[in-house]
């Protein structure tokens, strides 16, 4: 697979720092340019073939690198004599266009990403277009991108448009492979804009768009207050510590009575509030070299007391609450299965003994296998006997809080390794055992 990198932006939110001597993708973090940072990850991905899409100040670009022999890539390029937008220059490259598809980076982002799951997932789906989406601190002012259960995307949800509604925190960040397909109505000398232009006028047609969620580091590196933040995500091993070809440490967290509030079974949208804490203890997370993954019980789908769309909408106003106060979820497992009998409107086709249902382990190794966990150094917090017991099944280490049944459920004889008073305290212990 071919790599384009559209490195031909002015950058004036970074000029403070660029002077505008030079591109703002060559701005350096910590000893590199970013655009090195990239090419070093595509290099690791064995993608060593690279048109870098150059504009204004791009003579610096062509300086540093040369045809990319001393990086041990190819590199060729494409000048703008003036800007394209996101994604005009590709209808120059024909050659590339003619590939069954090729990877598409912009230049001020950082990243350290597994690009080969992402291949498979593109060439699984046999998509047209694949965009690398994960879920931000922030979505309340970034665009969303909405998709179908099977990751195909169905519409973009702009930053300004008026959202009276609880949204999935899923958040384009600016990655793709796509086809020389989707890009062939793309007029040449003419600024054109990817999302808007080419992508948001084929979703739902037969030119298939599909997102391809992951939680590994991803960030725009285009202000100055970001490029700050990278440098000390890089300095501090966050950013590589996150590609999945890397085994995971992961937080696994309960929901009813660890992030939101203990009230028995909770199966109306009305009913679910967070923990006072429970935002400001994610942040950590988010910060942390871990992963945050939600693993809940909720058998009110079994008995009858609700349907499965009436537990995605509560999740996904968890999601938004969250995403208020600057917290996300890397991925979240709920189990609607009861295997007791006997209830007046129960749903049968849910009653059923399964290996999803805390104390089993079905929601924790379906998510070690997709993230790449390492289970042996990953940590179950929860306010029941059955999360303590999950996190002994699945070989992790446990911290019960006394917020919601604090414990007090007796299912299970199990100990934790901790307890603290509230999700947010045993956030800082995990953390502070770095």
């Amino acid at each position: 697979m071919r790599a384009v990198i559209m490195a031909g932006g002015k950058g004036t939110r970074l000029r403070e720092l660029t002077r505008d001597e030079i591109p703002k993708s060559m701005a350096v973090i910590y000893r590199k340019p970013i655009l090195e940072w990239q090419i070093d990850c595509l290099r690791r991905n064995k993608i060593r073939d690279i048109c870098i899409v150059t504009g204004h100040l791009g003579e610096k670009i062509r300086e540093y690198f040369g045809d990319g022999s001393k990086f041990d890539v190819s590199i060729s390029y494409f000048h703008e004599n003036s800007p394209l937008g996101t994604s005009g220059a590709l209808a120059h490259l024909e050659e590339i266009l003619a590939d069954p598809y090729f990877l598409l980076v912009f230049g001020d982002t950082i990243f350290d990403i597994d690009i080969g799951r992402m291949e498979s997932f593109h060439r699984s789906r046999k998509a047209k277009a694949t965009l690398f989406v994960h879920p931000n601190s922030h979505p309340y002012d970034s665009d969303l991108v909405v998709m179908d259960a099977q990751g195909c995307v169905t519409k973009f949800d702009s930053k300004a448009n008026v959202r009276d509604y609880w949204y999935d925190n899923l958040v384009n960040a600016g990655f793709y492979i796509l086809s020389g397909e989707i890009c062939a109505n793309i007029p040449k000398n003419s600024k054109t804009d990817l999302e808007k232009d080419v992508l948001m006028k084929n979703c739902g047609a037969s030119l298939d768009i599909y997102g391809y969620v992951s939680s590994e580091y991803i960030k725009d590196a285009g202000t100055a207050d970001r490029l700050q933040q990278v440098e000390k995500d890089i300095r501090n091993g966050v950013v590589s510590a996150k590609n999945l070809s890397r085994k995971q440490r992961c937080i696994f967290i309960d929901r009813d009575g660890t992030i939101t509030k203990g009230r028995g079974l909770v199966y109306r949208v009305e009913d679910l509030v967070l923990e006072e804490t429970a935002a400001q203890a994610i942040r950590l997370i988010n910060r942390s070299p871990y992963l945050a993954v939600v693993a809940t019980n909720q058998p009110s789908v079994a008995r009858g007391l609700c349907e499965v769309a009436d537990i995605e909408e509560m999740h996904r106003k968890m999601k938004t609450l969250l995403g208020t106060d600057g917290a996300y979820i890397d991925a979240l497992e709920y189990c609607p299965h009861h295997p007791d009998k006997g209830y007046p409107e129960e749903n049968p086709a849910y009653k059923i003994r399964c290996a999803c249902r805390k104390p089993g382990v079905g929601m924790i190794e379906k998510a070690a296998t997709s993230m790449n966990i390492d289970l042996s150094r990953s940590w179950m917090i929860g306010d029941t006997t059955r999360d303590i017991q999950t996190a002994k099944n699945a070989g992790m280490r446990s911290v019960l809080v006394r917020t919601g049944e604090a414990g007090k459920d007796g299912a299970y004889p199990a100990v934790p390794d901790m307890v603290c008073d509230a999700l947010l305290e045993a956030v800082e212990h995990i953390l502070g055992e770095e």
